[in-house]
Formats: structure tokens, C-alpha cells, sequence
């Protein structure tokens, strides 16, 4: 029997209970692909949440030290965000949308170990008579089944034009 546990620096091993027994490379894949799966449900259950507009819900996905990164070079929206910056971005955001959500559909989802990357597509209905479709690359970090570290890939200027223009 083996077991994916985390070192003191954070290093992820399989341990055997019999150290005579030594493992297939099978054994590792089996392990590595049952926590790359287990990350990607996290990351879409996170989207179908963010997609509900329930930023305390939202925030309970994330590490208490969980940074939110977004391309670009939007006032307000791009740049490093910590967990509590990035809540009041969300509850600014929802009052621009007629459901008070931008709902976020992965398309495609790729995880190597504690990354899972995501490529995703927004749609949001504004109060300001637009639509707001935007295509993505996220790339997430998780530790422990939480969310530790976002980097938000994005088109700048349809983000731009539509919430500023």
C-alpha cells in the first residue's frame, strides 16, 4: 500500500508501509493522477461558484494567503491582489453585471501536480447595456484542496472597452 504525503518543505513522496516493497512506476501515475484529478474538480467547482456571484463562497475556495494576479495594466483590476483585495474587486465587479455574476466556463483543463491551468471563457450581461465575453488562460496553484496562487491571462482591451470604454 502507499501514500501521497507532504514533506516539511513541501515535496510531495509516496511512502510504502513496507519499506521492502518497492513501487512501479504505475503505482507513482496512479497516485500523481488521482491529485492532478482531485485539483482540477476543485478548480471547476471554484468556476461553477465564481459563476453564482457569491464572493464569500468565492473567497472560501482560496488560502488565507492566497494571492489573484490579472495581466495587463487595467486601473483596479490588473495586478497582484491578496485574498481581501481581491473579495472587494469581486463585490465591485458584481454591480456591474444584471445577474451581479461573470459566469466562467473552463473549456479546457490540464494539471501537473499542484497546477492546474485552465482555459476559460466569461460571459456577463453588464448594466451598461454590454456584453462581456472574454477568453483566458488561468493558471491556479493549490495546496491541501485550497487555492494558494491565480495568474488571469486575459484580453486587456476587451476587459478595457467593455468596463471602461
Amino acid at each position: 500500500m502507499s501514500a501521497l504525503v507532504r514533506t516539511s518543505n513541501g515535496d510531495e513522496v509516496v511512502t510504502f508501509r513496507r519499506p521492502d516493497v518497492v513501487p512501479s512506476v504505475r503505482d507513482m501515475s496512479t497516485a500523481t493522477q488521482s491529485k492532478e484529478a482531485a485539483n482540477k474538480a476543485v478548480v471547476t467547482e471554484f468556476m461553477e461558484v465564481f459563476s453564482r456571484g457569491d464572493v464569500d463562497a468565492i473567497l472560501a475556495f482560496l488560502t488565507d494567503d492566497a494571492t489573484w494576479w490579472v495581466a495587463g495594466t487595467i486601473e483596479g483590476i490588473s495586478g497582484e491582489k491578496d485574498k481581501a483585495a481581491f473579495g472587494e474587486m469581486l463585490a465591485g465587479l458584481s454591480t456591474l453585471s444584471t445577474t451581479g455574476a461573470i459566469g466562467l466556463t473552463p473549456k479546457a483543463l490540464t494539471a501537473e501536480g499542484d497546477r492546474v491551468a485552465a482555459e476559460t471563457e466569461s460571459y456577463a450581461e453588464l448594466t451598461n447595456g454590454r456584453v462581456y465575453n472574454n477568453h483566458y488562460h488561468f493558471v491556479f496553484e493549490l495546496s491541501d484542496g485550497r487555492i494558494r496562487r491565480v495568474k488571469e491571462y486575459l484580453d486587456t482591451e476587451h476587459t478595457r472597452a467593455i468596463f471602461l470604454g
